[in-house]
């Protein structure tokens, strides 16, 4: 967290958190949700300001609940995910052996891999607790290059390097989100709070 939000927070502590206006969707882009894109459930435009994003990806956390999002200064903005609060994009190396890097830009090393029932591929990393990433689909030829499937699609191997064969195992995408700990939509789980609240 850049030491300028560290100051505002403890500057501005009781600022309320916001909800709904920002979107990771499932190719890493940043997205921000206006109220007609929120209405409409639209994900919105992309960021493209290299400084905004930097500073986005930077501030990108998650909170005990399993909400991710984006510490805007004294503001929390919780994000809306695509999919997964991570997405990896693979790469060959210019040493040669393949290599994962999240949509900041940080190198991303699996620990275990999963196919979901939708076609998609899914890494966690060693951290505690673990990223869950949604790999990019740009890259799904790249992995299917190093990857060997079951005769159903529902699992197989993913030749990580050369000694480290990561087995892919199989998940329905309705359960990734309970499974792995995250809330895909803090928008909608505020939305259910106030109404329980009434």
């Amino acid at each position: 967290m850049d030491e300028i939000v560290r100051e505002a927070l403890v500057k501005w502590p009781n600022v309320p958190h916001c909800t709904g206006w920002l979107l990771l969707d499932r190719r890493g882009n940043w997205r921000m949700r206006d109220e007609a894109a929120q209405a409409r459930g639209a994900a919105g435009e992309p960021i493209r300001h290299v400084a905004l994003l930097g500073f986005i990806n930077r501030n990108y956390e998650c909170d005990a609940r399993g909400q991710s999002f984006f510490q805007n200064g004294p503001q929390r903005v919780y994000v809306e995910l695509g999919y997964t609060p991570w997405v990896v994009r693979l790469a060959v190396s210019a040493e040669g052996p393949l290599v994962l890097s999240d949509q900041a830009g940080n190198a991303f090393e699996p620990a275990a891999a999963w196919l979901d029932d939708e076609g998609s591929v899914l890494f966690s990393d060693a951290a505690t607790p673990a990223r869950i990433a949604v790999l990019h689909d740009h890259d799904l030829d790249l992995f299917s290059a190093h990857a060997t499937l079951s005769e159903d699609g529902s699992g197989g191997a993913f030749a990580w390097r050369a000694d480290a064969m990561l087995s892919l195992q199989p998940v329905q995408r309705g359960e990734v989100a309970g499974r792995f700990g995250f809330v895909a939509s803090p928008a909608a789980l505020a939305a259910q709070g106030a109404r329980g609240s009434d």
